[in-house]
């Protein structure tokens, strides 16, 4: 070997070390509620709906060290007295389909909001509307920011709201079906405590719903 190379070689691999070891990323393990319908289905309507292949999403791959942040955390919303349900469901951890699994909020645009606690990284963020049936909900929009009020620092992550309806902007993403086994949405890394996410009613009805919010992140030190 070389002698002149060792140096040099050691001095690469002792600053890469840390690098690679923010790199490492694992399997985020998910625990799936049961599916409530069977099949594909094909009577739903929409201009900016993506493609449905009825396949499951596979393995989302996240940061060592990734954590669930949001369960038993306080949830805000536009509508704090659902029509149906509390707003604590909504990060209790329970994600069934059925009744009494869901809150119910009134017609028009709405938003929940999650409180994490802390600023943290986020790395996946999965979202259950309602999956008893296919529908699909309108101008679904997310957001993270470090103000509780959403005023500055607001970054949007997620937005299939095309022709800007909600008044957020104009999304670029499309509109998909509920189901079980959720929507995930990657935040890639953005940095935030609070979680916003909007709909404006759904396929079925002018009323918005949610399951569950799920929020991974790596724990603030």
């Amino acid at each position: 070997m070389n002698k002149k190379l060792v140096v040099p070689i050691f001095v690469l691999a002792v600053a890469l070390a840390p690098l690679a070891a923010q790199q490492a990323t694992e399997e985020l393990k998910l625990k799936l509620p049961k599916p409530m319908f069977i099949g594909t289905p094909t009577n739903i309507k929409s201009a900016n709906l993506e493609a449905v292949t009825g396949k499951s999403r596979g393995p989302f791959m996240v940061p060592a060290g990734t954590k669930l942040l949001s369960l038993k955390r306080p949830i805000k919303s536009s509508d704090m007295q659902p029509v149906i349900g509390e707003l604590d469901m909504i990060t209790d951890g329970e994600k069934e389909g059925g009744d009494g699994y869901f809150i119910e909020l009134g017609p028009g645009k709405q938003w929940v909001q999650v409180d994490l606690g802390a600023s943290h990284p986020l790395h996946a963020i999965l979202l259950w509307h309602y999956h008893s049936q296919a529908r699909v909900y309108r101008d679904v929009v997310v957001q993270i920011s470090d103000d509780k009020d959403f005023l500055k620092g607001v970054q949007t992550i997620f937005n299939n709201d095309h022709d800007n309806s909600s008044g957020l902007g104009v999304g670029k993403d499309r509109e998909y079906i509920e189901v079980a086994e959720g929507r995930l949405v990657d935040p890639k890394g953005v940095k935030g405590r609070y979680v916003r996410a909007y709909s404006s009613g759904n396929t079925t009805n002018d009323l918005n719903h949610y399951v569950e919010i799920e929020v991974y992140g790596t724990p603030a030190k």
